[in-house]
């Protein structure tokens, strides 16, 4: 089928980075209406905070149902029944008349948006193949940089101005776009769909295939402990740099910005190397765990300050925004036919482990930073391990494309 439009041109390109901001766009945008959502429903605090984690529960576990059936079924079906159960969820949550319709409006939305992103990722692998997928993995997270930048401040002017239901109708406006692009510009890019049934023995068996392969795993927990350090700064940075330092909200947000603009510098820089993955990924984790160990040590030796934690942040952030593109590269290249598997089964991972990282960090603050600067230097450290252990000597993933039989 000739696709509508030329699916690695710039407008295609667009429409993946929107599919793939979905996700983040729908965690960082509402953040700023909590307060007034806890106050329009009256209620309690953990129910209000729990609308942010059943959908990080929703979006890490759907991650392993649209790979392999994008695999199966093609990307366009699935992704277009995960967008548009995206725009009715939101929907959903804009009109919820309490707050338990509001949490299965949250659930269903992480549902149905995490296929963009897992589709997107498989799609840009059937579309450029081996050789470009990083570069242009990578191009599609420096853009993505910008969400997690502006998605507080622009939330927190939606709700100044109209109240925390206009939070939720731009998501629903977004949705809507992503939706409408998907059936317009994007048609089938898979073209060697897997001929077996998608039942859920068939899914397991093709998670252990994949896990089986020793660089997958590596390029998996490479990228799977790099990005639970952010959710360590996620969880720890408002309560060390606002009620440790007195940071004003406002420049907690710069700073928050700032750390931002590093990985969008990282992912630059990975769009630009040509080492290869597994040099690349060896380069970002060994940025994750220098500047992670740069930072705990300087809290260790008393020297906590904004500045002693910042730099060393921003700086993690470089390193990983070069280690998951190159990564994810890696991982899903050596198997074209289950590269929606490969992918969702990198993004259950990544948010399952970072969720967990980030609840840890939650409960163990004690008024200091170290919760905090142990969980980003151990993830970085832990990214570097993996390289070390699984990927270091490892064959370039060339030289493993259409190892689909799970041999090791």
């Amino acid at each position: 089928m000739s696709p509508r439009r030329d699916p690695s041109g710039r407008s295609v390109t667009l429409l993946l980075v929107l599919l793939t901001a979905l996700g983040p766009i729908s965690t960082d945008l509402y953040l700023p209406s909590l307060p007034a959502m806890q106050r329009a429903f009256d209620a309690e605090t953990g129910a209000i905070q729990l609308t942010l984690s059943v959908y990080m529960i929703a979006f890490a576990a759907a991650q392993l149902i649209y790979g392999p059936l994008s695999d199966r079924f093609g990307r366009r079906g699935p992704l277009l029944a995960g967008t548009g159960l995206y725009v009715a969820a939101s929907i959903l949550c804009l009109v919820a008349p309490s707050i338990e319709w509001l949490i299965l409006g949250r659930f269903l939305q992480g549902v149905g948006g995490c296929a963009g992103q897992v589709i997107a990722r498989a799609v840009v692998r059937d579309v450029h193949g081996r050789e470009r997928a990083g570069p242009v993995l990578a191009k599609i997270a420096f853009a993505m940089g910008f969400a997690p930048a502006v998605g507080p401040a622009i939330g927190g002017l939606l709700t100044d101005a109209f109240g925390w239901q206009a939070c939720f109708w731009a998501l629903t406006l977004a949705g809507a776009a992503a939706l409408l692009g998907s059936i317009l510009l994007l048609e089938e890019t898979n073209r060697h769909p897997d001929p077996d049934p998608a039942g859920a023995r068939r899914m397991v068996r093709i998670f252990a295939s994949l896990l089986r392969h020793r660089q997958f795993s590596g390029f998996a927990l490479a990228a799977t402990f790099s990005y639970a350090g952010l959710f360590a700064w996620i969880s720890g940075s408002s309560f060390v740099f606002i009620e440790i330092f007195g940071l004003a909200p406002d420049l907690y947000g710069y700073c928050f910005a700032s750390v931002v603009i590093g990985f969008m510098a990282g992912a630059q820089i990975a769009s630009r190397l040509s080492v290869g993955p597994v040099r690349a990924v060896m380069i970002g984790a060994a940025v994750n765990a220098a500047a992670g160990l740069a930072m705990l040590g300087l809290v260790l030796a008393g020297q906590a300050a904004i500045l002693t934690i910042l730099i060393p942040m921003i700086l993690y952030m470089v390193g990983m925004g070069i280690v998951l593109p190159s990564a994810q590269a890696g991982a899903v290249g050596p198997f074209p036919r289950r590269a929606g598997a490969a992918s969702s089964l990198i993004g259950a991972a990544q948010y399952g482990v970072a969720a967990f990282v980030g609840l840890a960090v939650g409960h163990g603050f004690d008024l200091t930073p170290l919760p905090m600067t142990l969980g980003i230097a151990g993830s970085g450290a832990a990214a570097l391990i993996a390289w070390l252990w699984l990927i270091r000597g490892a064959p370039d993933p060339a030289a493993l494309e259409g190892a689909e039989d799970g041999s090791p």
